[in-house]
């Protein structure tokens, strides 16, 4: 009966390996066919530029062929070494920072929060992305301004008689990146913490581990690939931003992204933007390299 209905075919068993005619031929053109349209924009925006950048930054300003001294001035010029040293800080100040509030949020999003309302506090919890970077650093200078919220509130209750000097600082530029990072690493948290099987922490108490045991030995080594995704992606946005301290910092601590349009927009010297761009992008290849560990996506 069933082979009749079947046109006297059997079906494949289940695990039984798909029909040769149903596999791609060894010399068929249609994966690259599919691949074609990314190796191509690859190509055009990002291996294209990058090999024009590379060869530009061993050129001289005022021409005369090859040269490496636009890698040299960087570690022979103080100020060009102090932003390299400035943007580090920075961003390690605020990728921390970011980890240690967005931890806890997301926990509470996906532990305490029931889960018919876990939509609505992730809606809630990602509006900063909703509002233009250049308007959130502009709401942030008025916010930390002299005659800002913040000094009001510390003048008007005693604690200080005089306002703070809090806009054009790097504590106004930690504090923009951390308002939006933030919610970005509690995405990746988040994420994390949903996809974490509820029966690793059975295990652990039916073994006697307490809640705080259970999530320093189960749940944190489990979300720490989450975490160091989300703090990958910090440290990348955050080291290469240039509103952020140009508008929040106020010109007075000099970062990499403001040392290379300063080449750039008062100089002309593209070469030596070009040169100092790629060993940005050598620092962040080196952050990437050192999370590589976490950052691999695993096979079955």
């Amino acid at each position: 009966m069933s082979s009749s209905a079947n046109n006297g075919r059997a079906l494949p068993r289940a695990g039984s390996a798909l029909p040769r005619a149903a596999l791609p031929r060894a010399g068929s053109t249609l994966p690259w066919a599919l691949v074609t349209p990314a190796l191509g924009w690859t190509l055009l925006f990002f291996v294209l530029p990058f090999i024009a950048m590379g060869f530009s930054s061993l050129t001289a300003h005022e021409g005369g062929g090859f040269t490496a001294s636009n890698y040299s001035q960087f570690f022979t010029n103080p100020s060009y070494w102090q932003a390299m040293v400035n943007s580090l800080q920075v961003t390690a100040i605020v990728t921390v920072i970011s980890v240690l509030l967005a931890y806890p949020f997301a926990w509470i999003l996906a532990e305490q929060v029931p889960e018919r309302w876990q939509r609505l506090a992730l809606m809630l919890a990602v509006l900063p992305f909703w509002t233009s970077y250049v308007v959130r650093s502009y709401s942030w200078l008025l916010v930390l301004a002299q005659n800002g919220v913040v000094n009001r509130a510390l003048t008007g209750s005693g604690l200080f008689s005089e306002p703070l000097q809090l806009a054009n600082t790097r504590f106004a530029t930690v504090t923009g990146f951390v308002h939006f990072f933030v919610m970005l690493l509690t995405l990746t948290i988040f994420a994390n913490l949903k996809q974490l099987s509820p029966s690793y922490r059975k295990a652990a108490a039916d073994l006697g581990a307490g809640p705080v045991r259970t999530f320093l030995h189960v749940v944190l080594p489990l979300t720490l690939p989450g975490i160091m995704v989300g703090a990958f992606l910090t440290f990348v946005l955050c080291i290469g931003d240039y509103i952020t301290p140009q508008i929040l910092g106020g010109n007075n601590e000099l970062l990499m992204p403001q040392l290379v349009m300063m080449q750039i927009g008062r100089r002309g010297d593209f070469p030596l933007a070009s040169a100092l761009s790629i060993i940005l992008m050598a620092v962040v290849t080196s952050a990437y390299l050192a999370c590589a560990r976490w950052l691999k996506i695993e096979r079955a």
